[in-house]
């Protein structure tokens, strides 16, 4: 088998909001910019999304995901960077060689500059009955229904009360399904109030301080037993009851996908306000390998629109460590993508993933401080 071989400026793992963005600004700046996604069409979460975003006009408030995704390709693909699909990107190794198998071919990418925007993936629960055909993703269920148009089950139960939990339920409603109920462990619903009150006009019943204890079935999912949680998350006996269903979506959280991150040699940093181990890195999204760069949810998860201004970020300074932006037109930029980004991360829900990001960056910044110290001793 010959092995393919490419070495663009800038190779930018993953073609969802954050890659797509941090192409743009490259590409635009004048770099050689590769875009690698293992899926069969580029856009990542933002053609699942059927929603309007919320926030304001620079953040395309009032425009559903999808038409965002649209432009954003169209953005890309005029600012001339190649995008690379149906290919894996499987090792990014200490030699800043990334290994990649395109349509069934093994090849070496030998790129300038990494951008990390490989996303999250959903947390599971492990329970009894979890494993029965039937429980899945809500983001499993969210593609099966937009992508494939696919109906995953006709009476479910969503698990989880974020945003995520919220709005595919409500999208699963607009594809034919009946939510029994949507359940939660809090004590209080985790998303915006204007997602859970779709619902509740819609008539579906959310319970908070509840969860399932188990699912029932022998070959496929037949129902639910659900169980209202005391202090410390603890069953309260004789509360149990059964809910018939033929679905179980969980939307219990998400973790970023740092895998390339670790084998290249990232170092990370602890923060479960992002998730977990996120990578360290900068304010110009660099991590501790001058190289590799970061966005997205990959440094943490948050809502598309902060993945795509962390692209904005993270493509700039690329293009700028390169040469292909004077230092000057580089800082205008990236000062007009923080003060947006700070509009983003303020507020009642984003005050917490502001701090957490803040001292990702403290932590990165300080970890180099001493490192370069380290050297000089």
């Amino acid at each position: 088998m010959n092995q393919q071989y490419y070495e663009p400026d800038i190779a930018i793992i993953g073609a969802g909001a954050a890659g797509l963005s941090a192409a743009c600004q490259a590409a635009k700046a004048g770099a050689d910019v590769l875009v690698i996604d293992e899926n069969r069409l580029p856009g990542g979460q933002l053609f699942k999304q059927i929603h309007k975003f919320f926030g304001s006009y620079e953040h395309k408030a009032g425009v559903r995901g999808y038409q965002i995704g649209q432009a954003l390709l169209e953005q890309v693909q005029q600012a001339g960077a190649n995008i690379m699909l149906d290919t894996v990107a499987y090792g990014l190794f200490p030699n800043m060689e990334l290994g990649i198998i395109h349509q069934g071919k093994a090849g070496t990418v030998k790129a300038k500059k990494y951008i990390l925007a490989a996303g999250s993936k959903e947390n599971y629960l492990a329970l009894p009955g979890s494993t029965l055909p039937g429980v899945m993703g809500a983001g499993a269920a969210q593609t099966m229904i937009h992508i494939n148009r696919v109906l995953p089950g006709k009476k479910i139960v969503m698990v989880g009360s974020g945003n995520v939990g919220l709005i595919v339920s409500y999208q699963l409603m607009q594809a034919g399904a009946e939510v029994v109920c949507l359940v939660e462990a809090a004590p209080q619903i985790g998303g915006y109030g204007v997602h859970a009150s779709k619902l509740r006009r819609a008539g579906v019943p959310i319970y908070v301080g509840t969860t399932i204890q188990r699912v029932l079935g022998e070959t496929q999912v037949t129902g639910v037993e659900l169980v209202d949680l005391g202090p410390g998350f603890q069953p309260i006996d004789g509360t149990q009851r059964t809910l018939a269903c033929d679905t179980v979506c969980l939307a219990v959280g998400l973790n970023p996908m740092t895998e390339l991150a670790w084998m290249a040699g990232c170092n990370f940093t602890f923060l479960p306000a992002l998730g977990g181990h996120v990578p360290m890195h900068d304010e110009n999204m660099c991590t501790t390998l001058p190289d590799v760069y970061v966005a997205g949810d990959i440094t943490g998860v948050e809502e598309a629109s902060s993945a795509m201004e962390e692209g904005n970020l993270a493509g700039i300074a690329a293009a700028e460590a390169l040469g292909y932006m004077t230092p000057e037109e580089a800082k205008r930029q990236k000062d007009a993508v923080w003060q947006r980004l700070q509009v983003l991360r303020s507020g009642q829900f984003g005050q917490k993933r502001q701090e957490a990001k803040q001292l990702q960056i403290d932590t990165t910044l300080a970890f180099l401080k001493g490192r370069r110290g380290g050297g000089q001793a």
